[in-house]
C-alpha cells in the first residue's frame, strides 16, 4: 500500500509539474507581449488632447481567471496556444485576456516600466471586441484605443521627465562574452502562418509563437526585434531562454520587464554598454522566479506547486535581484546603481470599471 501511495503521489506531482510548465509558457508568452525586447518608440501623440480616431463600436468585459488546467490541455491536444494579447485586422480589433496596464502600453506605445499609476493596473484584466471603421488599418488601433480608454475608463494621463535611480547595463571588466550577430528581418505579416504557429499583433509590429506540445516549451518570432526559444526543465526547476539577434536596448528592457514581473516594482535597467550590435543571450530563470512571475500574471499557481523552497524564495526575493545580478554576469556585463532622466506616462486617473457596453 506504501509504495502504490507513493506511487500516485508520484503520478499527481508530475501531472501538477506539467500543468506548471504549461502555465510558465503563458508566463513566457506575457513576457514578449509586454515589451520584452522591444524598440523605443517615438511618440505619435500628444497626452492631453482627445484623438480624433475611434472604434465604431466596441465590447468591454471583465476576462476570466486562467484555468492552467484547461490551457495545459488546450495545448496539448492541438499544440497551439490559446488566443491571447492582441490581435489586429483591418475590420476588428480584439485584445484578451489584456490588463490595464497592457493596454495603455499598446494604445500610447509605451514600455511598461514607463507607466505610474495604481497596483491594480496590472491585475484588472479586461477582453475587448472593437469594430474598426471602413477604411482604416493596423496602424489606427493605437488612437482608437486611447479613445476607448478615455471614454470607457475615464483615463486621464500626462507625461513627465525627471531623475530616478536605475541600473545602468555596462560591459564588465573582462568585456562582453556574447556571440555577436546579424540583425533580424521583419515578418511579413502577410505570410502565412506554419502549423502550430499563433500571431499577435503588438504595438512594435507581429509576432509568432510556437508551442512544443510534448515539452511545453516554445519559440518566438520577434521579427526585427530578434527570436527567443525557452523551455523548463522539471528536473532542475529552472526555465533556460536563449534570445538571439537582440540588441543591447532590447536586453535591458527584457531584463526590466523581468525584475517587475517579479513582483517587486524593480528599477528600471538602462543600456550603458556602448554596443550597437546584435547579440545572442541566454538566460535561466529558477523555479521561485517563474512562479513569482506566472502569479504577476494571474496563472493560478498552488500554494507548495514549485516546492517549499521555491515558494518561500519567491515570497523572500519578489525582486529578482540575485537573478538579474547573476544573469547579467555570465554575460560579460554588469547592473550598476545610477540616476538618469526616465519619461513616465503619470495616470492621473482611471476607473477599475468601464461604463457599459
Amino acid at each position: 500500500m506504501a509504495t502504490l501511495a507513493s506511487a500516485v503521489r508520484m503520478s499527481q506531482s508530475k501531472f501538477k509539474m506539467r500543468n506548471i510548465v504549461f502555465g510558465l509558457t503563458i508566463t513566457g508568452l506575457f513576457l514578449v507581449t509586454g515589451g520584452a525586447f522591444g524598440q523605443s518608440t517615438a511618440h505619435e501623440s500628444v497626452v492631453g488632447t482627445t484623438p480624433k480616431l475611434s472604434f465604431e463600436v466596441a465590447s468591454v468585459k471583465p476576462a476570466a481567471p486562467l484555468d492552467m488546467q484547461k490551457l495545459a490541455a488546450a495545448i496539448r491536444q492541438g499544440g497551439e496556444m490559446p488566443k491571447l494579447g492582441p490581435h489586429v485586422d483591418g475590420a476588428q480589433a480584439e485584445y484578451t485576456y489584456m490588463a490595464l496596464r497592457d493596454l495603455i502600453v499598446l494604445a500610447y506605445k509605451v514600455k511598461p516600466f514607463q507607466i505610474t499609476g495604481p497596483d491594480w493596473l496590472t491585475t484588472q484584466r479586461f477582453d475587448i471586441i472593437a469594430k474598426m471603421p471602413a477604411g482604416s488599418s493596423k496602424d489606427d488601433a493605437p488612437q482608437m484605443l486611447q479613445s476607448l480608454l478615455e471614454d470607457r475608463f475615464k483615463l486621464t494621463l500626462h507625461r513627465d521627465t525627471a531623475e530616478h535611480p536605475v541600473l545602468a547595463l555596462v560591459v564588465g571588466k573582462g568585456g562582453p562574452k556574447m556571440k555577436e550577430s546579424e540583425a533580424p528581418k521583419a515578418i511579413d505579416p502577410d505570410s502565412p502562418l506554419k502549423p502550430g504557429e499563433v500571431k499577435m499583433d503588438t504595438a512594435e509590429g507581429p509576432v509568432r509563437m510556437k508551442v512544443d506540445a510534448k515539452s511545453g516549451g516554445a519559440t518566438v518570432d520577434m521579427g526585427a526585434k530578434g527570436k527567443i526559444a525557452y523551455h523548463v526543465d522539471p528536473g532542475t526547476m529552472t526555465m533556460h531562454m536563449d534570445a538571439s539577434q537582440v540588441t543591447m536596448s532590447g536586453f535591458a528592457d527584457m531584463l526590466t520587464q523581468f525584475s517587475q514581473m517579479t513582483g517587486g516594482g524593480g528599477r528600471t535597467v538602462v543600456d550603458m554598454t556602448g554596443l550597437k550590435g546584435n547579440y545572442d543571450v541566454a538566460l535561466d530563470f529558477s523555479m521561485a522566479d517563474l512562479i513569482a512571475m506566472a502569479r504577476a500574471q494571474g496563472v493560478n499557481v498552488p500554494a507548495g506547486a514549485g516546492g517549499g523552497a521555491a515558494d518561500a524564495n519567491a515570497a523572500s526575493d519578489p525582486g529578482g535581484g540575485a537573478s538579474l545580478t547573476n544573469a547579467v554576469q555570465a554575460l560579460g556585463l554588469k547592473l550598476e546603481q545610477r540616476k538618469a532622466p526616465v519619461e513616465q506616462l503619470i495616470i492621473d486617473h482611471i476607473e477599475k470599471t468601464p461604463t457599459e457596453n
